[in-house]
């Protein structure tokens, strides 16, 4: 290491091509900063000396990154991460701490696991700061860029190389918070309750109901259509809704069936008089996992928060 040329690097730059690099604009960027954009182009322009190339061109829509700077984005969020941890006490307080953690939350997890560990969190956390975003498809992604801490998302245990949802990108650890598996709703009057009664509630039956499907991270198809689609059938989804609050809506005041995961069953027979019909054919489980960075794993506070999250999710579903 080359200690005489480091003093001469002023790191608060790197924070800057951060921002820049996200913002893609002076303007946003000196907003983020709190600087004038007088004071950002003066660092911009020390940045293109120390590092030797211009780093971004300006274009009618914002400044584009050069070759050299997309690497660098590449890095930057775990050197700034690595460098934010080493100005960090060794040890994390909870009762102290007024840390900012963030966690981006598939949105079927919302009423079913946020219930369970928010509130011993904050009991031993008093001063911790949480941000509770949605889990959406550019998430995996700034969790990688260390621009969020946690994630709560699905895993689909049946296996086709065309989900996702299969594989964790290098670099992201995960925990399994609980399995859970595929179940149906109908409305308290649906004619098909007759047949469930009757025992022809059946795959044939079941593919010739109109369904309504939850979107997710932009997917119009789950795990259970590729499922299908390997037998040569499909459903007929009428509708597709971005969550599952608007599906048990409609599920309510509609004859479509409601296939979603079984722990959002309760919250949904709350609102409406639904009725649970069981998937009438086999298929793998699913399950809700924490996901994090492996960056963080040896740091106080994520292990902190990672295992509050983990005990309190398990505390409620374990026995389950």
């Amino acid at each position: 290491m080359n200690i005489d040329k480091l003093m001469r690097i002023d790191l608060n730059l790197l924070v800057v091509l951060q921002v820049l690099l996200e913002e893609e604009s002076v303007t946003r960027a000196a907003s983020r900063l709190n600087l004038s954009q007088s004071a950002l182009s003066k660092s911009l322009n020390r940045l293109r000396s120390s590092l030797q190339d211009p780093l971004f061109s300006r274009t009618a829509h914002g400044l584009k990154p050069t070759t050299h700077a997309l690497l660098l984005q590449q890095k930057l969020p775990a050197l700034l991460q690595n460098l934010y941890h080493l100005t960090q006490a060794p040890s994390f307080d909870p009762e102290s701490s007024d840390r900012h953690f963030s966690i981006s939350m598939l949105e079927s997890a919302y009423a079913t696991l946020l219930p369970c560990f928010i509130g011993p969190l904050l009991q031993q956390a008093k001063n911790l700061h949480l941000d509770i975003l949605s889990w959406k498809k550019g998430s995996m992604q700034a969790l990688q860029q260390g621009k969020m801490d946690f994630g709560i998302s699905a895993l689909d245990f049946y296996e086709d190389q065309r989900l996702d949802t299969q594989k964790l990108p290098d670099g992201i650890e995960h925990s399994v918070l609980f399995n859970d598996h595929q179940t149906c709703l109908v409305h308290e009057n649906h004619p098909i309750l007759q047949a469930v009664e009757d025992g022809t509630w059946n795959l044939d039956s079941y593919l010739q109901q109109k369904h309504i499907q939850i979107v997710c991270e932009g997917n119009k198809w789950w795990a259970l259509d590729y499922f299908l689609e390997k037998q040569g059938k499909q459903r007929n989804i009428l509708s597709t809704l971005p969550d599952f609050y608007g599906g048990a809506s409609l599920c309510a005041h509609s004859d479509l069936i409601f296939t979603l995961p079984s722990s959002f069953v309760a919250h949904a027979q709350k609102l409406y008089p639904l009725k649970q019909i069981p998937l009438p054919f086999a298929f793998s489980e699913m399950a809700y996992v924490l996901i994090w960075h492996q960056r963080n794993n040896d740091e106080p506070g994520h292990q902190w928060v990672r295992e509050m999250i983990c005990n309190s999710v398990d505390s409620t579903f374990g026995n389950l």
